[in-house]
């Protein structure tokens, strides 16, 4: 199968700032694919050179087989684009913003008006069509830029954060439009810094410092050698009382890492220490567990940032 999207050696440069260093990635069709990465890492610089809309210092990459230097006006009208903050038009209802979008890609007439419709039924935006932009919440207004994002039926679709800042159910309907979308065989880049959305991904790609620091699905990625570092196990701890226990862990010997996780705690210790902390945290569960993604991340980073020092 050729890939979809793929960046091959991909750098971008501004001036003397590095901002993506040599990154590469395939992507497959109808792929739901999630790129990760603390902020100003790199992740929107990427997707804007896949789009064709900036030119990368290095390295190249393409879009259903069209060169991202050669043929940046063709992928344009090829991808779907929802940025990070809301990019619509507020004083212009739902309705005239779905219309003045189809406009942009060229669709009009009775075209226009059947995708219109077609976009309506898929993000149950009817009860809302002459509302003005402003005066709906959050995740109505994500529905109608993913709505706008997708009007001229793109095969890529480039989302960037797009459920920054609105609530869990309105999260959730999102993605299930997404997973729709998916299964039809449009192709999904998404980033995000929610761990339970990267988790929903077929495959996650983490940014760091410019750098792309680990691909693979959710298991290859629990799985990672540098997650898992030899001698080394990861341990769930259990306990009422996780303020304190937390701060006794840290100070214990062979303690490398320990974060509170939800009502527990995940740690990295030296495995020769796991009989001396159930005596010493007598009253905890302490149980050795699969590292979470978050998990995986957190310690691929520590470890960057050690050799850095």
């Amino acid at each position: 199968m050729t890939p979809v999207i793929t960046a091959d050696h991909l750098t971008i440069r501004f001036g003397d700032f590095t901002a993506v260093s040599d990154v590469s990635f395939n992507i497959d069709k109808g792929e739901l694919f999630g790129f990760l990465g603390p902020n100003g890492s790199g992740k929107t610089t990427i997707i804007k050179a896949l789009c064709g809309l900036i030119t990368p210092t290095e390295g190249t990459g393409t879009i259903l087989g069209m060169d991202i230097r050669k043929d940046a006006a063709a992928i344009k009208r090829h991808v779907g684009y929802m940025s990070q903050k809301f990019g619509l038009y507020e004083d212009l209802t739902v309705s005239e913003n779905l219309g003045f979008y189809a406009g942009v890609y060229g669709i009009t007439g009775p075209r226009s008006h059947q995708r219109i419709q077609e976009i309506v039924a898929l993000t149950g935006l009817e009860p809302y069509l002459h509302r003005r932009v402003s005066a709906l919440s959050g995740g109505w207004k994500q529905r109608l830029a993913l709505g706008c994002a997708i009007i001229h039926s793109p095969e890529v679709v480039f989302l960037d954060e797009p459920t920054a800042g609105i609530d869990p159910v309105a999260r959730r309907s999102l993605w299930d439009l997404f997973f729709l979308l998916s299964a039809q065989g449009v192709t999904f880049f998404v980033t995000t810094h929610y761990m339970d959305e990267a988790e929903r991904c077929g495959r996650v790609g983490y940014i760091y410092m410019s750098k792309l620091i680990a691909l693979g699905t959710i298991s290859e990625l629990q799985h990672l050698p540098e997650a898992n570092p030899a001698g080394t196990s990861r341990v769930e701890i259990e306990t009422p009382d996780t303020s304190t226990v937390l701060a006794a862990l840290r100070k214990q010997p062979g303690v490398r890492e320990a974060t509170i996780f939800g009502r527990s705690i995940h740690s990295l210790i030296e495995s020769t220490q796991i009989d001396t902390l159930r005596a010493q945290f007598h009253q905890a569960k302490i149980q050795t567990i699969v590292p979470s993604l978050e998990d995986v991340f957190v310690t691929l980073t520590y470890q960057i940032m050690e050799a850095t020092k």
